[in-house]
């Protein structure tokens, strides 16, 4: 029997409510993100340290058959729940670049140059500090951008930060995926095993079959998936960049347009209401289940695998991945010279490319694409609140800390270019956040909608084009 609660509800789901809530929050991701890393700071850095790292050192292993892979938590995580997570990103790359604001020259000028500033300045800065000395393999680290707080902190605004600034900033953020991707891709790659390299373009191949034959099924594109993964494992290339390149195979168009699905849902309601519609039944009938089941059979036709596959990774990527990767590599032990840490070349080149690298690079750009006409600020959107977005472009950390590891990986030198990016994003975050608060909104009249920002495929609509 079920407890019934208040106004005839299921007293279970008066409990869950305030969870459901807080989860359709756009600051959620980023205030799990943030505790994350306040955790592991503090557990870094208290008398349980030795427990923080023997746990992300603990060895595990997949053996099946003469197949062994063994590997810490710390690169499971990196190497392969990182993978998810890039994986997420290139289907978000592929629907910006297929129907989003990357889907025209014009619309898409504005963020690319925005972000190719906000790339090139902060790797120009960090060279000019660390050139010539062992700490210049982390150029790319500032030129990162962590979308996940940016949106958290706009979400906290309010109305205070116009939708069309919000789309603007992710855009960028997209655009800076794409940097960081081929960064990581060229430049962070140790020696390369040509034997792999092969086995993976086989993988890419047959992927690439998969989806021109016209598999719309997941499970092919799990199997192949996972042999790009371990082919890129073992090549040189980062295995994270497997998960790009899966994400660019699969299937985004649709099987079925508007008009013919509209047609169909109302006649599968139809059939629904004939099998009979009363308050008191507490099961299905055989027509009402045919009605539901050819209902779901519509729906799958008329979104894509591409916007399935989205939407299903987002919770796990916002509310377990990403989190538990700043959980895993934000730990920086604050023990020692604390100011020459600080005022390391490594670290004060993070602190310059992400404080001051970010703002200049993508305000500086944006206004070069207005000079020279190929671009215009959104509208109902001003100077100052383009400035204090790029602020918030500083925070870097989620894919900073990322390249950090890539650069600097079992050396000194990755705590001190850690701790760079946590304090660089959080001067950023506060003077971003400064900046937009005290910022006037323009008031618009008869504005049309915009579109929506794309964190999360919750908040964007189907899109019922094909790419073929």
């Amino acid at each position: 029997m079920t407890t019934v609660g208040t106004a005839g509800q299921p007293r279970i789901r008066l409990i869950i409510r305030p969870f459901q809530e807080f989860a359709r929050q756009e600051t959620a991701g980023g205030i799990l993100l943030l505790s994350s890393a306040i955790i592991a700071l503090i557990w870094a850095n208290s008398p349980w340290a030795p427990l923080y790292e023997q746990l992300w050192h603990t060895e595990i292993a997949i053996v099946l058959g003469d197949f062994h892979l063994e590997e810490d938590l710390l690169h499971w995580i990196n190497d392969g729940l990182m993978a998810i997570f890039f994986l997420f990103v290139g289907l978000e790359i592929k629907r910006e670049v297929l129907i989003g604001e990357l889907a025209s020259v014009r619309r898409a000028a504005l963020p690319i140059f925005a972000a190719v500033g906000g790339m090139l300045v902060p790797a120009g800065l960090y060279i000019a500090v660390n050139g010539g000395t062992e700490g210049a393999r982390g150029w790319g680290i500032p030129m990162a951008t962590d979308i996940a707080f940016v949106l958290g902190i706009m979400a906290l605004l309010g109305r205070r930060v116009p939708l069309p600034l919000k789309v603007f900033l992710v855009a960028l953020a997209i655009v800076d995926d794409i940097g960081a991707v081929l960064v990581i891709a060229i430049f962070y790659t140790s020696e390369l095993s040509l034997m792999h390299l092969a086995a993976g373009a086989v993988f890419l191949l047959l992927l690439l079959g998969a989806n021109r034959v016209g598999f719309r099924h997941p499970l092919p594109y799990v199997v192949l998936g996972l042999g790009l993964w371990v082919a890129f494992l073992e090549s040189g290339v980062h295995a994270t960049v497997a998960g790009v390149l899966l994400a660019l195979t699969i299937p985004s168009s649709i099987r079925m347009n508007t008009r013919d699905f509209l047609t169909q849902c109302r006649a599968f309601l139809d059939s629904f209401e004939l099998a009979g519609v009363s308050a008191e039944k507490r099961h299905m009938e055989d027509g009402h289940r045919a009605a539901v089941y050819a209902l779901e059979s519509a729906c799958e036709y008329v979104e894509s695998p591409m916007q399935r596959l989205e939407h299903a990774l987002y919770p796990w990527v916002t509310y377990l991945i990403m989190p538990l990767f700043g959980l895993a590599n934000a730990g920086v032990a604050l023990s020692g010279d604390l100011g020459a840490a600080i005022t390391h070349s490594v670290s004060l080149g993070v602190i310059l490319g992400l404080v001051v690298g970010k703002q200049v690079g993508i305000t500086l750009f944006s206004w070069l694409a207005i000079r020279l006409g190929v671009a215009s600020l959104p509208r109902g959107v001003g100077w100052r609140q383009v400035y204090g977005a790029a602020w918030l472009g500083g925070i870097g950390f989620t894919m900073s800390i990322f390249i950090a590891n890539l650069a600097f990986g079992g050396t000194a030198l990755l705590p001190i270019a850690k701790m760079g990016i946590l304090l660089a994003s959080l001067i950023a975050g506060i003077a971003g956040w400064l900046i937009l608060a005290t910022t006037k909104t323009v008031s618009l009249t008869h504005e049309a909608p915009a579109a929506a920002p794309a964190s999360s495929p919750d908040s964007v609509a189907p899109s019922l084009v094909t790419d073929r």
